[in-house]
């Protein structure tokens, strides 16, 4: 568990506790359309599968609600790739611009690093302002653009490749 000065939040590790929040939250993010190409949140022991235990946090504000979460898999299950994940990070509409994003961020980074994890990698739509001004402040860097990668509710949609190398891990 960690406490964040800065905003007050204390992250704690993922469980199944978080599932109904977690789900929420993504939810939100699903229905703003400008997050991810998923159009419903899926099950939580999908999600759960999916993601790595060791790499997935959750912040709790003052009164202990989940305000945000990230967490990180795999994107290739060939050795050459076991340092390569690709991340969500997701806030509750009410906490952004607090500093939830960040702290989430700067933790997963440490974490990804002390496990040897050398590059963290996403998709962010470019309409997504906040979100990249978010990654861009951890060092994340935008890689290129996918044009019209695929359709998000019958729209073509561009997705901006970005990662974030860690000076680090070698």
């Amino acid at each position: 568990m960690t406490t964040s000065p800065r905003t007050h939040l204390t992250l704690v590790p993922m469980t199944d506790d978080h599932a109904p929040a977690v789900m929420a939250i993504y939810q939100q993010g699903i229905d703003e359309g400008n997050a991810t190409f998923e159009t419903a949140a899926p099950p939580w022991s999908a999600f759960d599968t999916a993601k790595l235990p060791a790499h997935r946090f959750v912040a709790l504000d003052r009164e202990r609600r989940a305000v945000g979460w990230t967490a990180v898999s795999h994107v290739s299950a060939r050795p050459a790739y076991a340092g390569v994940v690709e991340h969500s990070v997701y806030v509750c509409p009410t906490a952004r611009g607090t500093g939830v994003g960040r702290t989430l961020l700067d933790a997963l980074i440490v974490s990804t690093e002390k496990a040897g994890i050398w590059t963290i990698q996403a998709g962010i739509f470019p309409e997504n302002a906040a979100s990249l001004a978010l990654h861009e402040a951890v060092g994340f860097r935008v890689l290129g653009r996918r044009e019209r990668v695929a359709r998000h509710h019958g729209v073509w949609r561009d997705v901006l490749l970005v990662e974030r190398r860690s000076p680090v891990v070698e």
